[in-house]
Formats: C-alpha cells, sequence, structure tokens
C-alpha cells in the first residue's frame, strides 16, 4: 500500500466524518428549535424562521457549522470526484449563507437559500460513479426529490402541505442521502 493511497483513503475517511456530522447536527439542532420556537408550524413556517426570534442563534449557527463542514469535506474529496467536490463545496457556502444572512436580509439569504438547496440535490448526482453501494442508485433518486420538491416550492405549488412543509420535502431528501453518502465516505 503506498503513502499517497493511504493519505485518499484517509482523506475520505474523514470527509465522510465531516458530511455525517455537519448534517445530523443540523438536523438535530433544526428539530430542537422547531420544538422551542412558540407557534412554530413546520406547514406554515419556513424553515429560515428558525433563524429570525427567540432559537436564531441554535439555527443559524447550526447551518453555519454545516456548511463550513461540507466546504472542508469537498477539499478533501477533491481527488476522488471534482465535480462532487465543487457542488458539495457551493451546497456549504449556501448553507453559510443562509445562517449569516438570516431571511430578513434580502435578498442575499434568497440567493444562498437557493444555491443551498439547488447543490444539495445536484450533489446526490455525481455520487452514482463515485459509490460503491448497492443504494447508490438511491441517492440521485433522493436528490431529484429535492428538486423537484424545490420547483414546485418556487411556483407556490405545496401540495397540501404548506410552505413550510414543501420546503422540507427539498430538504429532507438531500439531508438523508448526505447522511447515507457520508457512511460510506468513512468506510471507503
Amino acid at each position: 500500500m503506498t503513502y499517497d493511497y493511504v493519505m485518499v483513503v484517509n482523506k475520505l475517511n474523514l470527509a465522510g466524518l465531516l458530511i455525517f456530522i455537519g448534517v445530523a447536527e443540523f438536523l438535530l439542532l433544526m428539530l430542537i428549535a422547531e420544538a422551542l420556537y412558540p407557534g412554530y408550524s413546520v406547514s406554515r413556517n419556513y424553515i429560515s424562521d428558525l433563524g429570525v426570534g427567540p432559537v436564531a442563534l441554535i439555527f443559524n449557527s447550526s447551518i453555519i457549522i454545516m456548511g463550513l463542514l461540507l466546504i472542508i469535506a469537498a477539499v478533501l474529496v477533491w481527488r476522488l470526484s471534482r465535480v462532487f467536490a465543487v457542488t458539495i463545496a457551493l451546497t456549504g457556502i449556501g448553507a453559510m449563507g443562509v445562517g449569516i444572512f438570516p431571511e430578513t436580509m434580502h435578498p442575499f439569504h434568497l440567493i444562498f437559500a437557493l444555491i443551498a438547496f439547488l447543490f444539495a440535490s445536484i450533489s446526490s448526482y455525481p455520487t452514482i460513479k463515485i459509490s460503491r453501494s448497492p443504494g447508490k442508485v438511491l441517492w440521485p433518486i433522493l436528490g431529484t426529490i429535492g428538486f423537484i420538491a424545490l420547483l414546485l416550492f418556487i411556483k407556490h405549488i405545496y401540495l397540501g402541505l404548506g410552505p413550510g412543509g414543501m420546503e422540507r420535502m427539498i430538504v429532507y431528501p438531500n439531508l438523508v442521502w448526505a447522511l447515507a453518502f457520508s457512511t460510506e465516505l468513512m468506510n471507503h
């Protein structure tokens, strides 16, 4: 085994760990913020409503941390897949922007939210080429669900879920594939 091979494998393991930590901490802290926010409705309220008000520190810090960890992971996976590295870095930049510029800061918040939503979905596509898991065909399917939900969300078609519910149909499938794929990278 060569030194270069060991370094690449260790970088991929670390990248997987960082993606997992970032996504998991964001998901859990988002759920905590929803529970602590008085009168918050997952159907009626946008996810970004958590970035202003009584739970802003919890939400904004968690999404900034996720974004930062995704950017670091992107650097670590560069030799594995440049396309994946770029798309996951853009997802991280978008996520950080959402936390730095809460929804009250137009148009910056909307721009960064769109970057995060779009590139989180797109990031699932290159995983089909680099994944060794039998579930690799599921990652782009989950990304596609997020992408279709984004298009519906933009057109204000909420399918009875409300704006908050449809926004979660963008986010949750992407969080699921990222968690699954990151565990594969940790075992690469």
